[in-house]
């Protein structure tokens, strides 16, 4: 199989570091070598490649950005997103579950736990030991996650949660769900482990996205929850909507790597079809899909890398996330429908990568914010007007 040489049109490359070139090719590499050849058989089967949580652990991939001392690479947000976009480059359920393991997971631990829970957690998350997930999303509030109905009860000795969450990344196969649940109104976040009694986490079935990724239910019974296990820093909706800008930025980048391997495909395919008596390359109507990808993934490119510049600043605002996960995802999903039509009827076959990309960037496009939740935050603060609320 031939390696993946990168998209970088406008010489990107100049402006990274040794050590984010480092990262970015070491994880590139790894896509290579370990998703790429078994990624297609486990979409097709609906099934998550287990055997590469371990490789990832040893990569270094979870918890990226956080201190050693927990056994994390301490690297900057600039390398955090490059591992986002390479990992999507195989697929968007391997960058799903690495993206929740570390901005959904590791970062509200570290952010919003104690020493003791940090101590225990963080390790264990990081060499992929222990496995979590995050429940925000209830089935009947989505994009208004401040409606939840999830309660917790103070009992003695901790707290008694009921509700359920929905289309949880990780659900099933977790060690701990990250909860979210008002506490006599007030949103706080609570670490459940999987052998709480009343805790469930059936996997969700039947999808045409995400194949190889696993979503699940959580359902919560009366779900004793001990003092030690809630996250006490958490005491209102901006904890959870905090993580929530974690996992955009990593998106952000990851829908990247889709965009990066739809047009590879596209132009590779195009040089050596033949029709009429040459390539489709040489034909204009096909030289205008394929400078439009390009244009398009290089914008996105540099859009990405001044949004760690900024998070690195500590500069960094909500809105700005929200503006790099709306763009990037329509155009990613853009993209790939134009890479299809280049492949013809061949774009929908599982020799090629098309068909996964687009159909798992239709629920990349939609989660941790739809595209109309995006564009209205982005309204309101260029506006000063609130259009949904």
């Amino acid at each position: 199989m031939q390696k993946f040489k990168g998209i970088d049109y406008f010489n990107l490359e100049s402006l990274l570091t040794e050590d984010e070139k480092m990262v970015r090719n070491s994880v590139r590499e790894f896509v290579d070598s370990e998703i790429i050849p078994i990624i297609e058989d486990h979409y097709m089967q609906g099934t998550f490649p287990h055997e590469l949580v371990k490789k990832l652990a040893e990569l270094g991939v979870f918890g990226i950005t956080l201190p050693q001392k927990y056994g994390c690479a301490e690297m900057n947000n600039v390398a955090y997103g490059l591992v986002m976009q390479e990992l999507e480059r195989g697929d968007s359920g391997v960058r799903s579950f690495a993206s929740v393991q570390s901005a959904l997971v590791m970062y509200p631990i570290f952010t919003f736990g104690n020493d003791e829970q940090k101590d225990y957690w963080l390790p264990k998350l990081a060499s992929g030991e222990k496995i979590g997930c995050f429940g925000l999303t209830e089935p009947d509030y989505g994009s208004n996650p401040g409606g939840m109905v999830t309660q917790a009860e103070k009992v003695d000795g901790g707290y008694k949660l009921n509700g359920a969450k929905m289309w949880i990344t990780n659900g099933t196969i977790s060690d701990v769900a990250v909860v979210w649940a008002k506490l006599d109104g007030v949103v706080h976040g609570f670490l459940v482990e999987k052998e709480f009694d009343g805790f469930t986490a059936p996997e969700m079935k039947g999808k045409h996205s995400l194949r190889a990724s696993i979503t699940s239910e959580l359902i919560l019974q009366d779900v004793f929850v001990p003092e030690k296990n809630l996250l006490p820093n958490t005491n209102n909706l901006r904890s959870p909507l905090m993580c929530l800008n974690q996992a955009r930025y990593g998106i952000a980048w990851g829908v990247v790597g889709s965009m990066m391997e739809c047009y590879s495909t596209a132009l590779s395919y195009a040089q050596s079809r033949i029709q009429f008596s040459k390539p489709i390359a040489a034909y204009q109507l096909t030289q205008n899909k394929l400078v439009y990808m390009l244009t398009e993934i290089t914008k996105a490119q540099f859009l990405n890398l001044q949004l760690a510049k900024l998070k690195d600043k500590e500069e960094v605002k909500h809105t700005h996330i929200s503006l790099a996960k709306r763009n990037n995802c329509e155009i990613a999903l853009d993209i790939a429908r134009v890479a299809r039509e280049i492949l013809g009827a061949n774009g929908i076959l599982s020799e090629y990568p098309i068909m996964r990309h687009s159909a798992n960037l239709e629920s990349v496009k939609t989660y941790e914010g739809t595209h109309e939740m995006h564009t209205l935050i982005l309204g309101a603060d260029i506006t000063g007007f609130e259009a949904f609320e």
